[in-house]
């Protein structure tokens, strides 16, 4: 006759007993008998709502996929003979990116005759990485990557803490546009729009 190692609904060790006893104590709990270490010898069995295990199991899953943050490799090209203002545009960019906690793959792409000046690619990449020092670090130096030059430049903050830090902001942000006095003469649409800027 077929035992299971039967384990009570609050987790109390009840004992070797025969299946068809495991499934009448069930049936009289209004349990379910679910098997829970079918390897051992005798298999392990315990009384349980199955269906509010399943839901709390889900529950589980689902907030630890809340907090997990994915750090995201953003990429960012351009040319050896990018001019001022386009540079400053990227690498406002690329600090944009670091401070939301991401990850960054900086691609200086070489065109014609310029492959065969590779130290240009690195000057400036590393003119790039000195430039936003305070919100990331280099994690992989400038590589030749075919008629690329690659650099992975990785935030100093996690995104996690990034996001938290944000959102404080925005609260306090929020709460300062509440504070704000509204005289009678002044519509309240332009005194939010103040408090805003």
């Amino acid at each position: 006759m077929p035992e299971v190692r039967l384990v009570g609904a609050q987790g109390e060790q009840i004992g070797v007993v025969k299946i068809e006893d495991a499934l009448r104590m069930a049936q009289e709990q209004d349990l379910d008998l679910v098997e829970v270490a079918p390897t051992s010898k005798p298999p392990v069995a315990k009384l349980m709502d199955f269906g509010k295990f399943k839901y709390e199991a889900a529950q589980k899953v689902r907030e630890a996929r809340k907090n997990q943050v994915n750090t995201i490799l953003k990429t960012v090209r351009f040319g050896l003979k990018i001019d001022d203002h386009d540079y400053g545009t990227k690498r406002a960019q690329i600090a944009k990116f670091l401070k939301a906690g991401d990850k960054v793959k900086v691609i200086v792409v070489f065109r014609g005759r310029e492959q065969s000046r590779p130290e240009m690619g690195i000057k400036l990449l590393q003119k790039l990485a000195e430039e936003v020092a305070e919100l990331g670090a280099v994690e992989s130096n400038p590589s030749i990557d075919g008629r690329n030059m690659v650099m992975v430049i990785g935030p100093l903050k996690n995104k996690a803490d990034a996001k938290a830090e944000a959102k404080k902001a925005a609260d306090k942000l929020s709460k300062a546009a509440a504070k704000e006095p509204v005289s009678a003469d002044q519509p309240k649409e332009s005194a939010a729009a103040e408090a805003a800027e």
